[in-house]
């Protein structure tokens, strides 16, 4: 693979044009600061949502409490939901490290629609803000959770229409990045860049563009008829007037299962660009990882309705929904394999990316594990709505994509800002992390079983001590979270200077200067071979 580092060009980092300072990035067309702008606005965002859920976990620590009133609660749960869901996870990889590594993984100067880009990182601010906005004017913030169930959120006098409205201008960020992507990696692939020579991360951004592109324009419409619904009563969802709110959650979900695919792919994209790097050899099962991608997209889009099996549906819908469920996790299941297999007998040279990844595949196998258990039938209807549904949701969720995020921030960290973060305080934060993780989302599940429902203000004593160990376990989340963070943003200040390539890697991005000049390429590279290309031998 022949390639032309660029050394005339300057960092994307340094202001080149006419506009200085703040404005120069408010303006800004290219694709990596846009990335940049995505991350800075996302961890603060998702800061608030960590603060809120320390909160709701603060009022379980007293069985009859009165710290807060049970309608703050109600309001808590929807905007942590809103926050974490809308303007942390789904955007979350796509849109920081897609933007800024997409392009350089092709071979491209950037993306295909650069303005479009940045208008779909305005129309991400305004919805973020709008969202903000709904929990102190009107009526108060919403309080009908973040799935916005009709017919309560018809009724509630709460802010609930904005809220919605800020979720609707937030799809169109999620279009517009998934328009961008399709025709990027349609388009603007290097000269032998074949569909079969990309990096696997490329295959997972084009199968959750395609979801992006597809699947949110429901979700759109369906948040549109909830404005209507609450201004006009034009009875669609609301049963007083001959409407369906059974409508509401196939229109929601037909939607929001998807867009937990639109979560998890980009993120298993990313750590199957970091499992080669360490364990420095190619990946294990090349097309089957690729078309496995292609096959969640298509398969996750159709099995939304595991989420209503205690709404009331037909016997045949619920066993085909069930068996459905079943199939979308052999594909994850061939993901998980083949990164094994890539590890089994590599030269493994154990950095914090790889760390973090491995700690995604346990603790999106616990995630992924528990919801094929949830497509069973029988085990469904006796835990839907209670805290094993929560515990699941952020074993994928936080354990599955967020790991996976903080892996590959820890992995393109030193491409990015060209500075090295110190090695030991990851490996520190990762404990507390990791331990408080378990405590409270396994105890959350245990929680489940015993029969403790969601969204309950109060608890009986019967759940309270799990309920202390589950709030314990958020205390060392939030320590390792702040550990974590608060060594990487030491790092973008104060940090040692990296390598251009200080892990091996073979991918494009290993072949320009950290941090990357403002073209990627001085001159467009031609690939020759596949991407995971180690000259060394495989260890026999």
């Amino acid at each position: 693979m022949s390639t032309h580092a660029s050394t005339a060009q300057p960092s994307y980092l340094v202001d080149t044009g006419e506009r200085k300072g703040l404005m120069a990035w408010l303006t800004t067309t290219d694709h990596k600061r846009i990335g940049l702008l995505y991350l800075y606005s996302m961890v603060t965002f998702f800061f608030v949502g960590v603060g809120i859920g320390f909160v709701m976990r603060l009022v379980q620590l007293t069985t009859f409490q009165k710290l807060i009133t049970a309608q703050t609660y109600n309001a808590l749960f929807t905007v942590h939901g809103v926050i974490m869901i809308f303007l942390f996870v789904v955007p979350g990889l796509p849109a920081i490290f897609g933007n800024f590594f997409l392009p350089i993984l092709i071979g491209a100067k950037d993306v295909s629609f650069p303005r479009l880009n940045l208008a779909s990182w305005y129309f991400f601010i305004v919805g973020a803000i709008l969202a903000v906005l709904s929990l102190f004017t009107g009526g108060g913030a919403p309080d009908t959770g973040w799935t916005f169930y009709a017919p309560f959120s018809l009724k509630t006098g709460t802010n609930v229409s904005l809220a919605v409205f800020a979720a609707f201008v937030l799809g169109f960020s999620s279009m517009l990045t998934g328009i961008n992507f399709i025709t990027t990696i349609h388009r603007l692939r290097a000269p032998g860049m074949k569909w079969f020579r990309m990096p696997l991360m490329c295959w997972a951004l084009y199968s959750t563009a395609w979801i992006q592109l597809l699947a949110t324009p429901i979700v759109a419409i369906t948040l549109v008829l909830v404005i209507l619904e609450r201004f006009f009563g034009i009875g669609i969802f609301d049963p007083a007037k001959g409407g369906d709110p059974l409508l509401y959650q196939h229109l929601f979900w037909i939607y929001s299962h998807p867009a937990v695919y639109i979560m998890i792919l980009p993120a298993m994209g990313a750590i199957t660009e970091i499992i080669p790097t360490f364990a420095k050899r190619p990946v294990f099962g090349y097309k089957a990882i690729a078309f496995s991608s292609m096959s969640i997209a298509a398969v996750g889009s159709l099995v939304w309705a595991h989420h209503m099996f205690t709404s009331g549906m037909s016997n045949v819908a619920q066993m085909v929904f069930s068996l459905l469920t079943m199939v979308v996790a052999v594909p994850s299941a061939i993901k998980v394999f083949n990164w094994v297999s890539t590890l089994y007998k590599g030269s493994i040279d154990f950095q914090p990316p790889l760390l973090f990844a491995l700690t995604f595949i346990f603790l999106f196998c616990i995630g992924g594990l528990t919801g094929v258990m949830q497509g069973a039938l029988a085990v469904n209807v006796h835990i839907h709505d209670t805290y094993f549904i929560v515990g699941h949701f952020h074993y994928v969720m936080f354990g599955g994509t967020g790991m996976a995020l903080f892996a590959a921030l820890l992995y393109w960290f030193p491409k990015m800002w060209g500075k090295m973060y110190s090695k030991k305080m990851i490996y520190a934060a990762w404990f507390p992390m990791f331990i408080g993780f378990n405590m409270l989302y396994f105890g959350m599940m245990i929680l489940g079983v015993m029969g403790m429902p969601r969204r309950y203000y109060v608890h009986l004593p019967q759940f309270h001590t799990m309920h202390v160990v589950a709030t314990v376990g958020s205390w060392f989340l939030v320590l390792g979270l702040l550990m974590f963070f608060g060594t990487l943003l030491y790092a973008i200040f104060k940090g040692k200077k990296a390598e251009d390539n200080p892990w091996g890697g073979v991918t494009l991005e290993w072949t320009i200067p950290s941090p990357p000049p403002l073209e990627n390429f001085e001159e467009i590279p031609t690939v020759t071979h596949g991407p995971y290309h180690f000259e060394q031998k495989e260890a026999k």
